[in-house]
């Protein structure tokens, strides 16, 4: 009896260790997304008229990226080449494409997502805020594709106002009633954000994979009284913004109005700091902060939509172009990682990375290995500061707007391609990102030899798909 329960207590002992031992070589992920934060946005990137302590201070104690890219000038294609580690010529999706009657064209069934491949290491995997991958209970639904725990906004189109008359909890439909008629009973980035905080109480013991991808700030520009006091009357003239505040298509994606579209647009960045900040905060009193890394950055470059005024607050900042530009100010996006004794304090880099980099990053940190169809190449040497970073080749973007567009950049060279499905109209532009960063000088010309070799790059760089055709 005696020699039993001592191979039952060396049996238990014995399994708590290994349960530790994943806990501690597992690190906890935070990933979080911005929705059409400019370059230019944050304090620690030069924003000057309002400022962002709290992501400032990831970058003060962490890493600060200076030519990351989004995956993508828009919302949908830009989460996709983050999912799947494959960049838009690859990805399977490549467009804003929206399904009735609720949500965007869904990822494939087979697709192997970011989620999947760290539930598959043990992780607890949750997502909170917007989604936009495949609408409710379909194939691409994010229950589906990875996540333990959904909450938020299923919709992109529904995640366009910030009073909502639902929101999804997993598969389940959540009424908030507080929002019937004109109320603003329920601003759902709060809402969204205290079942963040929850899952990290929840999965404090186990190693958790937390996607955050917040929807400030996206139009239309709302923010709670107490922060839109904060700013009002501090940026004038104002500019006023004449939305849609009735009818049967009111929150059903169009804007509503904002007569203080600066003031909105400072509250809800510096709500949006502070939501990082008590993630951050609850990491450190849960004792979790040296096996977290945290990566905060945004989906794509600042918009012109819902009374927005980029040009006021400079928020592409040297950058030419907007969302839905693949100019640099369309989709070079401010990027942060922290990992308190991982990695350095303070450091910078100007290592050549885009969201489809994420996967194969956190691959390499899990200890997995990646599919022969990923695009990106992990920058895990650089968050750690050591030798061996691999480089990419050139990153490639498509964009299935405006006519089409096309851009690649291989080194300091970027070749830009607009009205791409009209061949008598499309345009061939050369630049070098080191010498001409704002992108004022076509140089293509002049460097025949150099277009050339990128047109047949670029050429190679795709596959047909047969939902976002580029033909």
């Amino acid at each position: 009896m005696r020699t039993a329960l001592l191979s039952i207590f060396m049996l238990t002992s014995l399994f708590g260790c290994q349960q530790r031992d994943t806990k501690d070589t597992l690190p906890n992920i935070i990933y979080f997304i911005a929705d059409d934060l400019g370059y230019g946005d944050l304090s620690c990137m030069g924003q000057e008229k309002f400022s962002t302590p709290n992501i400032d201070r990831l970058a003060a104690e962490g890493m600060l990226f200076t030519q990351h890219y989004s995956g993508s000038t828009v919302c949908a294609p830009s989460r996709s080449a983050l999912m799947t580690g494959q960049h838009t010529g690859h990805t399977p999706i490549r467009g804003n494409k929206s399904v009735s009657p609720e949500g965007q064209w869904p990822i494939e069934d087979e697709t192997f997502t970011l989620a999947e491949l760290l539930k598959q290491k043990g992780y607890v995997t949750g997502g909170f805020g917007k989604w936009g991958l495949g609408g409710p209970g379909t194939e691409g639904d994010p229950v589906f594709q990875g996540f333990d725990v959904f909450f938020g906004y299923n919709c992109q189109g529904k995640a366009h106002n910030y009073y909502p008359r639902h929101l999804w909890d997993n598969l389940q439909k959540v009424i908030l009633h507080e929002n019937e008629g004109t109320q603003e009973g329920i601003y759902a980035p709060n809402l969204i954000h205290e079942k963040a905080i929850e899952f990290i109480e929840t999965n404090k013991e186990k190693p958790f994979f937390l996607f955050y991808p917040n929807v400030i700030p996206h139009a239309e520009l709302f923010a709670p009284e107490e922060y839109m006091k904060m700013f009002r009357g501090k940026f004038l003239p104002e500019k006023e913004y004449q939305g849609y505040d009735e009818g049967p298509k009111f929150r059903d994606g169009p804007y509503g109005s904002q007569p203080e579209s600066h003031a909105a647009f400072a509250a809800m960045i510096t709500l949006l700091d502070d939501q990082v900040g008590e993630v951050i905060d609850k990491i450190a009193e849960l004792g979790l902060s040296e096996n977290t890394l945290v990566i905060f950055t945004s989906d794509n470059g600042p918009h012109l939509e819902g009374g927005a005024d980029p040009d006021y607050f400079n928020s592409n900042g040297i950058y030419t172009g907007y969302k839905r530009d693949l100019y640099e100010g369309g989709i070079r996006v401010p990027a942060i990682a922290w990992w308190p004794g991982k990695i350095a304090a303070n450091s910078q880099t100007n290592h050549l990375s885009a969201f489809w980099d994420v996967y194969p990053t956190l691959a390499e940190l899990t200890g997995q290995e990646i599919h022969d169809s990923v695009d990106g190449i992990s920058f895990l040497p650089t968050l750690l500061g050591k030798e061996g970073q691999q480089e990419h080749e050139y990153l490639y973007w498509e964009f299935h707007e405006k006519n089409g567009r096309q851009a690649i950049r291989k080194g300091d060279w970027k070749l830009v391609r607009y009205d791409v499905f009209s061949p008598d109209k499309t345009t061939t532009e050369l630049y070098n990102i080191a010498e001409d960063p704002a992108e004022t000088k076509n140089i293509a010309e002049e460097n025949q030899a150099i277009t050339e070799e990128l047109l047949r790059l670029m050429e190679g760089a795709r596959t047909e798909s047969p939902v976002f055709t580029f033909n």
